[in-house]
């Protein structure tokens, strides 16, 4: 799952050179980063709706990447040989993957693609099965290279001094959330690369821990300098003149700008328009979602509260309190400097007219 210092997280395994649909989908568990590293081999769809449901594979990118595996390990499983009854049966399996996480974009973008594929290609059923892995390994490599191409664009998009830059970031928008390389990390590789990165201070990103754990691991893993501060450290940090640039990723984006991510980037968001300090979000265009107008309609998922009253087996606080788990928030786009696409960063009053050509169908 990584090489030459390289992670990708959602890696299509093929079992035969002579049976290419034989293969299986092989996920590094994110649930038991940093302190183990671990591999899941999936092998039917259901297995892969439930390692999207328990966060083994999570980031909107990567989510995608895996649902699209996902159509085709259910649709390789369907046994008929009838064409309209092998896409009725599709649907459902659609369906259940659909219905994982409600909001990163892309899990509905990359399904979408994959059963609009089945719809529109012609022959047998075994074609149409092989035609499906096909599209969900295409999709899986237009996103490492999405990524290189974000990351080099938001290079481009840093202030030009200091000449080395100290960045703040949010959850964790990198090689793990994608299919590689990263979207907000992705531009922080790129600045790595270039000499223009002093240090990556990492949000710990509660309840779940994602700055903590994640990106942390992809910094210390690639040698680049990570300090892992607490969420409510950030202003401070902020104050002192730590931080030169803040960039985050994405999991929905409304065609006004609006960006949904993960819970407490709104906070970082104001504090950075605060000390005049810029806020880049990086995302793929899979991410922007044309059809909605603003961040107001952007489904917000709640989770287990367990997430936030307990760690491990310890409980946190006292029996009898209420509590409420909201996974992500909306930044309203007058507080971001510029959305960075693979097509450049774009300020997001000019997303719609820039990019709505472009969008992928």
């Amino acid at each position: 799952m990584s090489s030459n210092n390289q992670v990708f997280p959602v890696i299509w395994n093929d079992r035969s050179p002579t049976d290419t649909l034989s293969g299986h989908v092989l996920l590094i568990d994110q649930t038991r980063l940093p302190n183990e590293y671990g591999v899941v081999e999936i092998n039917r769809y259901d297995d892969m709706a439930r390692a999207i449901e328990t966060m083994i594979v999570r980031g909107a990118p990567a989510i995608g990447v895996a649902a699209a595996y996902g159509v085709f390990l259910g649709a390789r499983d369907i046994q008929t040989s009838d064409r309209g009854e092998f896409l009725a049966q599709l649907e459902p399996i659609a369906q259940r993957l659909r219905a994982t996480r409600p909001t990163a974009v892309n899990l509905f973008w990359a399904i979408d693609r994959m059963v609009k594929t089945a719809h529109q290609t012609l022959g047998p059923v075994d074609y149409l099965k092989q035609t499906l892995l096909d599209t969900a390994k295409a999709i899986n490599a237009d996103d490492v290279q999405t990524c290189h191409l974000i990351g080099d664009y938001g290079l481009q998009a840093l202030p030009a001094s200091p000449e080395k830059l100290r960045i703040l970031t949010h959850c964790n928008a990198g090689a793990l959330a994608t299919a590689g390389y990263g979207t907000a990390l992705g531009v922080v590789r790129s600045a790595w690369r270039e000499g223009r990165l002093e240090r990556v201070y990492a949000d710990e990103t509660r309840p779940r821990l994602q700055g903590a754990k994640l990106t942390a691991w992809e910094c210390v893993h690639e040698g680049i300098p990570v300090t892992v501060i607490t969420d409510n450290m950030a202003a401070h940090c902020m104050q002192r003149g730590m931080i030169d640039a803040v960039v985050v990723g994405a999991d929905r984006i409304a065609a006004n700008g609006d960006a949904a991510n993960k819970i407490g980037t709104y906070s970082v968001a104001l504090v950075a328009k605060a000390h005049n300090i810029p806020f880049f979000v990086a995302a793929p265009l899979s991410t922007i979602d044309f059809a909605i107008a603003d961040g107001s309609q952007i489904p917000i998922e709640e989770r287990d509260p367990g997430e936030v009253h307990t760690v491990g087996e310890t409980l946190l606080c006292p029996v009898g309190a209420e509590f409420y788990n909201p996974a992500f928030d909306v930044t309203p786009a007058a507080l971001i400097n510029a959305i960075i696409t693979e097509y450049g960063a774009i300020a997001p009053a000019d997303l719609k007219d820039q990019l709505a050509s472009k969008q992928a169908v």
